[in-house]
């Protein structure tokens, strides 16, 4: 009755145009190249700070969820990641447009982003509670654990050479640790460079090796367009249709439980998704040729973290990320402590804001789907004007997050380095999945010892079960690796 209740009192003309506005206008910021969920909320925070409380976080909400999906159509469409959880959807999401897929890869992006958005909101609703109180036993012997499990899709997404994927993954790792030393403070490996200083941005990074490196090779191919015959269905049909659906059911799963945790970012959980989807299908070979499942996991996994952070901050006041903080600094300034006497003492509150998550995601459904066309279209643009515009996207979404033209060196050179090493076949991905995850590790690793040495990770079930189910799924990627021809491995999701 209090779902129904507070689905109802989202229908209330104000909060029904604070709903709509949160959802339109995180999608259109969320699909610029480096302005992510946490970005768009720090951006368009001020339009929230003259509404009533539940006005305000209804449209952060749809700001978060909205920005969350935005970042996938320029990810699909001109191989663009709009943030770091958009990476694994350029896998196949591109080669889909290039194909004359565009319009069911946007599809797919956006009714998978639906279903894991709803089914966020049902848990949210039915049992986040007691979700939430298993999510506190996690310590660092247990994140770090998880994050070593993480790390085993190195090895599937290394393409033809493991070798190079785990090399290039150590590089990623090596590269997170430029900047201040998270336990003691003194800074490494800066070189005297107030920039260094700082460490290295991701968005940059990712914008580099991805949408830089994919103009210069375009160039040097003498591509005129992205795509030039006919655009076909805008809907997958049949099998194509079942299979992207399954995908994203699946990744809703894979996405939402590691949500819950302090620190999990939807990017992690996208790389997760994909890898999962690849491991388990009856073609893993095909992954990175533009397999809608490929589009399907990742966008879904991507929204079901998202959402899922709203429960530990609802309960516990525990923001699972940035985007979550900015949240949580809303409800303060509110006069609002997020605790679990949340839902006994603002019940209203607490109901129109998760029936709001139920509406808003109906919102994001029915805004998109009709805009499929129209976004597909951009590949049949001549690719000598789409081309600087996307290099000018680039550039803007390296210079955002931060504001600093050091971000645009780095995101100029990672655009080079990206390119030289597609022209090699080294891979691009475990790299990057090694930057998200290296400071990660090394926190989670230095806490874990300084709390009990190595043998700390002996005596927690948990984190023992993860480090010996990563041994485990290593032995088996290589192994099926061995058996497969290097020729039917032509498809490396980074390259």
């Amino acid at each position: 009755m209090d779902l129904i209740a507070g689905i109802i009192n989202v229908f209330t003309p104000t909060y029904l145009v604070y709903c709509f506005l949160g959802a339109v206008l995180g999608t259109l910021v969320g699909v610029l190249p480096g302005l992510g969920p946490a970005s768009t909320l720090s951006i368009l925070l001020p339009l929230t700070l003259n509404l009533d409380t539940t006005g305000a976080v209804i449209m952060m909400a749809g700001l978060y969820y909205g920005a969350a999906y935005g970042g996938s159509t320029t990810s699909i469409l001109v191989n663009i990641p709009g943030e770091a959880s958009s990476v694994p959807t350029c896998f196949d999401g591109f080669p889909m447009t290039r194909q004359g897929r565009a319009g069911q890869a946007l599809w797919i992006a956006a009714v998978g982003s639906f279903i894991a958005g709803t089914a966020g909101a049902l848990a949210i609703s039915f049992v986040g509670p007691g979700i939430a109180h298993y999510a506190l036993r996690f310590g660092p012997p247990e994140y770090f654990g998880l994050l070593v499990f993480s790390l085993t899709a190195m090895v599937s997404l290394s393409g033809q050479s493991v070798l190079k994927g785990l090399g290039t993954g150590l590089v990623g790792l090596i590269v997170a640790t430029v900047g201040v030393d998270p336990m003691v403070g003194t800074t490494r490996f800066a070189f005297g460079s107030t920039g260094m200083m700082r460490g290295l941005d991701l968005i940059p990074i990712v914008v580099g090796l991805f949408g830089i490196a994919e103009i210069l090779c375009s160039a040097e191919a003498g591509i005129r367009k992205i795509y030039e015959g006919k655009l076909g269905n805008m809907t997958p049909k049949g099998a194509e249709l079942k299979k992207g659906l399954w995908a994203s059911v699946r990744g809703t799963l894979i996405g939402f439980l590691p949500g819950l945790l302090p620190g999990m970012v939807p990017a992690l959980t996208a790389f997760l998704a994909y890898d999962v989807e690849k491991r388990i299908s009856k073609y893993p070979q095909k992954f990175g040729t533009g397999v809608i499942e490929g589009v399907a996991a990742p966008e879904a996994a991507n929204n079901a973290t998202a959402q899922a952070g709203f429960i530990p901050l609802m309960i516990f006041g525990i923001p699972t990320g940035p985007s979550m903080a900015i949240i949580l600094s809303v409800l303060i300034l509110h006069g609002l402590q997020p605790s679990p006497a949340l839902f006994q003492q603002n019940r209203e509150f607490i109901w129109t804001v998760i029936g709001s998550m139920y509406v808003g995601n109906v919102i994001l459904l029915v805004l998109n789907l009709p805009l499929v066309g129209l976004w597909a279209r951009i590949s049949t643009i001549p690719y000598k004007y789409l081309a600087p515009a996307i290099l000018a996207i680039c550039v803007v979404g390296a210079y955002s997050p931060r504001n600093t033209m050091f971000d645009v060196w780095v995101a100029l050179l990672a655009g080079v380095v990206g390119y030289v090493m597609r022209k090699t076949g080294w891979p691009v991905t475990p790299l990057v999945l090694g930057f998200i995850l290296g400071s990660m590790l090394e926190l989670a690793l230095r806490q874990s010892l300084s709390l009990g040495g190595p043998l700390i990770f002996l005596s927690r079930p948990i984190a023992l079960v993860f480090l010996v189910s990563a041994v485990v799924v290593t032995f088996l990627s290589l192994r099926y690796l061995r058996r497969v021809p290097k020729s039917v491995l032509e498809a490396d999701a980074g390259t």
